[in-house]
């Protein structure tokens, strides 16, 4: 599948504002299963971007609008190609993949994504609660799939009752909340298994026959690294192994890894819009 993807956020001041250093997370990543064909970026005032390489591969500009302004607009078109085939669901976990998993090396490996952070930190009773639910199974494949049927059918899908700043242990106490508390909630889980996890954001393509949620800027899932095979993708918003309506933005621990849009200025408060648009190409 081809997809074109645009992504516009405008700032809108209460008074003119200046001195502007903005840090961007827009630009879609390329690997084995998604290539980025093409990348376009419209900033107003006019600025030049400077990229580099973050810690976790991702792309992440920066520019800086010294003089005063009352708004901010960042335009940027992508265009990728995706392919991937369902695959979790016939993974068999062999003993050698088990002993992989035990490793010592591949807990050094992947530390990182074995930690807590403050958003996905939940307590042992939480933890216990979810225990009950699923079960303790030692493959990782199965206990993954498990849990994400576990917050798809325990939790309810709600843009109002919680914000950027909810944490696993709030979003479990509320059983609701969007894709970044599903998300953050499931990498707690999975890393108190012992099951290396990371944070994705991205976009999902809906089109009017499908029944995937998202919300309406950028979506977050999760990646599950599982010995011999590698990271799978699994969306625990909508209960689904990330295939082809999944495009991926940038990887991390969590959400504060891959926001979007962080800026500094000098100046008073700012409303934000978000406008994402994508749009399958295959059919035109």
């Amino acid at each position: 599948m081809k997809f074109e993807i645009q992504h516009i956020n405008k700032f809108q001041y209460e008074s003119e504002v200046d001195q502007s250093l903005n840090t961007i997370r827009l630009k879609p990543r390329s690997d084995e299963r998604q290539r980025l064909l093409s990348y376009r970026i419209a900033i107003t005032p006019s600025s030049l971007t400077r990229e580099h390489t973050d810690i976790w591969g991702n792309t992440v500009g920066t520019f800086y609008i010294p003089e005063q302004h009352q708004e901010l607009e960042i335009q940027t078109t992508s265009i990728v190609s995706i392919q991937r085939a369902p695959f979790i669901h016939r993974i068999q976990y062999s003993p050698e993949m088990q002993t992989i998993f035990h490793s010592q090396l591949f807990y050094e490996h992947y530390l990182p994504y074995l930690k807590f952070t403050h958003f996905t930190y939940m307590t042992e009773n939480q933890l216990e609660e979810v225990y009950h639910a699923i079960g303790h199974a030692e493959n990782p494949v199965l206990f993954s799939l498990n849990l994400m049927q576990y917050l798809y059918s325990t939790f309810e899908y709600d843009p109002c009752a919680t914000d950027v700043t909810t944490t696993a242990n709030e979003a479990f106490v509320l059983k609701r909340g969007v894709c970044q508390d599903f998300t953050h909630v499931m990498l707690a889980v999975l890393r108190a298994k012992g099951i290396p996890a990371r944070y994705v954001s991205g976009y999902l393509y809906v089109d009017e026959h499908s029944a995937l949620v998202g919300d309406i800027a950028t979506h977050a899932w999760v990646e599950v690294m599982i010995p011999g095979i590698g990271w799978i993708g699994l969306d625990p918003t909508n209960n689904v192994e990330v295939l082809e309506n999944h495009i991926i933005l940038c990887i991390g621990r969590d959400y504060s890894d891959i926001s979007p849009v962080e800026g500094v200025y000098t100046g008073g408060k700012h409303h934000l819009t978000v406008k994402v648009n994508v749009k399958a190409l295959n059919h035109l």
